[in-house]
């Protein structure tokens, strides 16, 4: 069976600012927790995700910082790199749009893109209206413009987008529209962009999605969510979008034109091709050819997985398949995975939505400099939004550390190689005469490792991560029923026999928590004195010799008291 091959990428967030718990549980934690699996079966994986240092949201953080857009996103760019290293979300490569050892690479991908799609005439020229800040003498990006939505009537959007119900926006149709930047009202004036004809793709957009219905080899279908939105927002229409733009921070327009001058590519016909790039830039240093990007996203036997926020949706699910489509040589994805936003309730308040302009959000910063990564990682897999809108509950997230992480799985863990140590001398017991309990046992092992495959292999990730609560529980259950603390007063090959069983449940939980919990299954490995090649997907079951020695045992999960973090 030939090796299986994915291309995992992750959205790239804005060098704006620090990420916070809904960042991480939207686009990030889940991919990685994918791409950990995957290798765990032998695949053969590049996981790919970098900084959007260009486009309006940058200028905007620079101006309200006192600062020049290069510093800025170089300054956050860092900052991000290190709070998702504390996560433990490992990428192949982070890059950054902007940043100087990317840059010019990202540049000549970006405009090779756009002349292909040029050339074969999907982009059309037009002289159009647009939103002018006469206070500052310069034409509103689609960022810089904030007004009431024309379709949900809700004053939450931007000339881009809505905030609440995600429908792409014209500007233009925005009611009671403001400048962000100095919030006066601005005029309309005219300019000229190239728009990509959307609706000339649209045709092989519905095709596209529509076959996106059916499961793939592994059972994995798209998420109804993704799909709904995306064929919801073809059956209204799909219009011509500008992907130009009036600025002077981002990719040059590369058309021989006097038009074009003093114009960049629109930052979201730009940021998806920062997958590309920095795919290729991993190529150039790893493989010493940049081109060899072609056989990650030019090869039909490569999967190419976007993990995205909702509110990205309308870009990866149905703009940047239309570029792709537009240039004819890139594969589409075979996937989308966007997760719904994350919200947030602290102690005593009510639910409401994580905001970085009002402080309102758990950093990642901050609580990495206070707690270990993996209660975190697993707090938002075990609420992860994959469907609907969750809500990051601070007393739920204490709650949940201490009764599941702490009380049962720790606690299994714990009392299994402590009890090894002190009555078996630190070795794993013998096997001994097993009987339908033990066997049983053991078969949940099987079935947890297959359970677990089998919503991994979906994209379903807090299901995943509940199979494998199932068997810590369960296993606490057997250790309860055949009761070691009692029968090693009186039958020590009973004993020894329940133990030894135990033993190989914590070799199976090793692996199978490994994806979710990486650091706490380092710890497990090293108890149990193995190496990284027993977190292979194919030997989550096999069982340890009787006779081997481990090491001493350490406590996997401490209690939590994050008041001092969390306090309102």
């Amino acid at each position: 069976m030939a090796q299986r091959r994915f291309l995992i990428t992750s959205g790239l967030p804005y060098s704006n600012g620090r990420l916070h718990v809904g960042h991480v549980a939207g686009a990030y934690l889940p991919a990685d927790i994918y791409v950990r699996y995957l290798r765990a079966t032998g695949a053969e994986v590049r996981f790919i995700c970098g900084s959007d240092d260009n486009g309006v949201a940058n200028l905007m953080a620079a101006r309200k910082e006192n600062t020049t857009p290069q510093e800025l996103s170089t300054r956050y760019h860092a900052s991000q790199q290190r709070d998702f290293a504390g996560l433990g979300i490992e990428f192949d490569i982070y890059g950054g749009t902007h940043q100087p050892d990317y840059v010019e690479l990202h540049n000549r991908i970006s405009q090779e893109l756009f002349l292909s799609i040029h050339k074969k005439g999907l982009f059309t020229k037009k002289r159009t209206k647009q939103l002018f800040d006469t206070e500052t003498n310069m034409f509103l990006a689609d960022r810089y413009v904030k007004g009431t939505c024309p379709h949900c009537k809700k004053a939450s959007a931007f000339g881009d987008q809505c905030e609440d119900c995600g429908a792409q926006i014209d500007p233009l149709t925005l009611i009671d529209p403001v400048s962000t930047v100095t919030g006066s009202t601005p005029e309309v004036r005219e300019t000229t962009h190239w728009f990509l004809r959307l609706d000339q793709l649209s045709d092989r957009l519905q095709a596209w999605l529509e076959s996106k219905r059916d499961a793939d080899s592994a059972g994995a279908t798209w998420r109804s969510t993704v799909l709904n939105f995306s064929l919801g927002q073809l059956a209204s229409g799909l219009r011509e979008r500008a992907m130009t733009r009036d600025l002077d921070w981002g990719v040059p327009v590369p058309l021989d034109d006097p038009d074009a001058a003093g114009k960049v590519l629109y930052v979201w016909f730009d940021a998806p091709i920062g997958y590309v790039s920095f795919t290729a830039k991993y190529c150039a240093e790893h493989e010493g050819d940049w081109k060899a990007y072609t056989r990650w996203w030019k090869d039909p036997e490569c999967k190419i997985v976007h993990f995205i926020g909702e509110d990205n949706t309308v870009f990866h699910a149905l703009t940047w398949p239309a570029m792709l489509m537009a240039d004819e040589s890139y594969q589409l994805p075979h996937n989308v995975v966007a997760n719904s936003f994350l919200n947030i309730k602290f102690p005593g308040q009510e639910e409401e939505k994580i905001s970085k302009s009002r402080g309102r959000a758990i950093w990642v910063e901050d609580y990495l400099g206070m707690f270990d990564p993996d209660p975190l990682r697993y707090y938002l897999t075990a609420i992860a939004p994959e469907t609907q809108r969750t809500a990051f509950d601070v007393d739920d997230f204490l709650a949940r550390n201490n009764t599941e992480l702490l009380a049962a799985f720790g606690n299994f863990v714990n009392r299994t190689l402590t009890f090894v140590h002190k009555y078996f001398d630190g070795q794993v017991p013998p096997v001994g005469e097993r009987d339908d309990v033990d066997r049983a046992q053991l078969a949940a092992c099987k079935d947890a490792a297959d359970a677990t495959a089998g919503h991994l292999e979906a994209c379903h990730f807090k299901a995943g991560l509940s199979a494998v609560m199932n068997l810590a529980r369960q296993a606490n259950g057997y250790f309860d029923t055949t009761a070691p603390f009692r029968s090693r007063k009186t039958d020590m090959d009973a004993c020894g026999r329940a133990v030894n069983v135990c033993v190989q449940t914590v070799r199976t939980l090793t692996t199978l928590m490994a994806p979710f919990l990486p650091f706490s299954a380092r710890k497990c490995l090293t108890m149990l004195r193995l190496g990284d090649d027993a977190l292979a997907w194919d030997q989550a079951v096999v069982e340890l010799p009787p006779g081997s020695p481990l090491a001493e045992p350490v406590i996997l999960f401490k209690k939590l008291d994050a008041a001092e973090l969390f306090e309102a």
